[in-house]
């Protein structure tokens, strides 16, 4: 394939004016002439041939590609193109105008090819393509699609919370769902049972990796996509939000030969992602590392990672067993939902491995009651489970418009706040700005509660204490709770009182 050295051509205005702004930049290429009856658009990666097929349904064009450096493509695309591009609401316009609609009252849901041929239809590509665009560059965890009897929205979820990005006609519901089941290799047709599905695109340079799931609801199917953006998760325990004292500790028992090391909180609350920087923490040569999760979320080198099929019947308890075969020092169970599980994991722990696994408790204490509930004999949760670290997590205040305000008296004192120290408090909160979208809070950290397995709470479970009295003595122990943890951050300026209030309701 030919390359080409973008700063030394000429590229012509009519190749430019052939293909969008918001294409180009989605799929990182810049059209550089007209030749013959094509379009020549330089790429960074020549070999990916379904770059040139999506190039032709959006465009219409018959695509010639040329290699080009990445970098040199992006400053093109700045050059020719400028600042500006088009709005997500002129796609919708434009998408709206096209055949691509579809009236609620139409029943194509089982014409294969006529649901094909709308999916494939140029600006229902392009509305998509930009609505993806603008969840990788917001940092979008999640995108929702949502049919309802006269209205059809999109929303991101940022930092936890879900914002409205877009409205387009409802008859357009068919053919973005189309769109999207054709991307995730899904069955077009199929809309009255749940199907999951994946999606791996380049935007903008970067490999996202899209995880689908299509829900059949009253008014048309309700899809949610996530997002696994690799280049904007810090899988480090220094980029976390670990207090040094807690990391520390973390830092001692990941490092031992064997035991349960448990990471617990609600869906959503980054206990995957903790495991994953203690994982890369310990990911050296010297260790076979196996883990089985439900689904792999991001892939780490060196890492032997096993994705569970319920379906199939390959289940954590089953992979587990045979996982215990394959030799390995350290390994990861993305989850104990059942006791067959539970006491896999703990003979592992007994046979010398060092076992990583997450629970659903709303604290740490509570982890090992929920083992005792499940059936498992307290004496082999006691010579196994080294720590449980809870977790939750809440939005850092903005940068750019943080400012220093007094909170009501009421809520410091629901912190735990004395009456003696309110006055000399500094709390601070973000006015909201473009940055921000207005929120007045941009990006996440987490809140941790780090129990450690102490000779004194050993005694205490094997003789069925109380979830509030192995509390107690966690505490005399000097495990910091949640919403202590979350105070600290209010006060170091990093989150608010709000937050930590509405991540640790539980504790009123």
């Amino acid at each position: 394939m030919d390359t080409v050295d973008l700063s030394k051509i000429s590229i012509e205005r009519d190749a430019i004016n052939k293909v969008s702004a918001s294409t180009a930049r989605f799929y990182n290429v810049i059209p550089i002439k007209i030749e013959r009856n094509s379009v020549v658009v330089a790429v960074h990666d020549p070999s990916n041939m379904k770059l040139a097929d999506d190039l032709h349904f959006v465009s219409g064009l018959n695509i010639k590609m040329v290699a080009a450096k990445e970098e040199d493509i992006k400053n093109a695309i700045e050059r020719y193109y400028g600042k500006e591009e088009e709005s997500l609401g002129d796609v919708i316009s434009e998408a709206e105008k096209s055949a691509c609609k579809v009236p609620g009252s139409a029943k194509l849901e089982s014409d294969v090819d006529k649901l094909k041929e709308i999916a494939s239809c140029a600006p229902v590509v392009k509305l998509l393509n930009m609505v993806l665009l603008r969840a990788v560059r917001e940092k979008a965890s999640d995108v929702h699609f949502e049919p309802f009897e006269k209205d059809y929205k999109i929303r991101y979820r940022i930092d936890g919370v879900c914002y409205d990005a877009a409205h387009p006609p409802r008859d357009l519901s068919l053919a973005i769902s189309s769109r999207i089941k054709v991307m995730a290799n899904l069955d077009v047709a199929e809309n009255r049972l749940p199907q999951d599905g994946r999606i791996m695109m380049d935007i903008e340079g970067k490999t996202v990796d899209l995880r689908v799931s299509t829900l059949p609801t009253l008014y048309g199917e309700s899809i949610v996509m996530r997002v696994l953006d690799k280049t904007i998760v810090s899988l480090s325990l220094d980029q976390i939000g670990v207090d040094e004292d807690i990391k520390a500790k973390i830092r001692e028992l990941i490092k031992r030969p064997n035991g349960i090391f448990l990471t617990t909180g609600p869906t959503g609350s980054g206990k995957t992602t903790t495991l994953y920087s203690c994982l890369r923490e310990i990911n050296k040569i010297e260790y076979k590392i196996i883990t089985t999760e439900d689904p792999v979320e991001y892939d780490i080198e060196g890492i032997i990672q096993i994705a569970i099929n319920p379906k199939i019947d390959l289940t954590f308890a089953r992979t587990l067993r045979h996982i215990l075969r394959q030799d390995p020092d350290i390994i990861m169970v993305g989850e104990i939902r059942d006791s067959e599980t539970a006491e896999i994991a703990i003979q592992a722990a007994l046979t010398g491995h060092l076992v990583f696994s997450t629970l659903h408790t709303n604290d740490a204490p509570g982890a090992v009651t929920r083992l005792v509930d499940m059936g498992v004999e307290p004496f082999l949760i006691t010579s196994t489970v080294r720590a449980v670290l809870a977790q939750r997590l809440v939005r850092k205040i903005c940068v750019k418009c943080k400012k220093e305000y007094t909170p009501p008296e009421k809520e410091l004192l629901d912190l735990g706040v004395p009456k003696e120290n309110i006055k000399k408090a500094r709390f601070y909160k973000g006015e909201g700005c473009a940055d921000c979208n207005n929120s007045g809070y941009k990006g996440r950290t987490g809140l941790y509660e780090l129990l450690i397995i102490n000779d004194k709470i050993r005694e205490l479970v094997i003789k069925h204490a109380s979830l509030a009295v192995i509390r107690e003595e966690a505490q005399k122990a000097g495990m910091v709770m949640l919403r202590q943890n979350g105070l600290k951050k209010a006060l170091d300026g990093i989150t608010t009182i709000e937050e930590v209030l509405r991540e640790t309701k539980e504790y009123t």
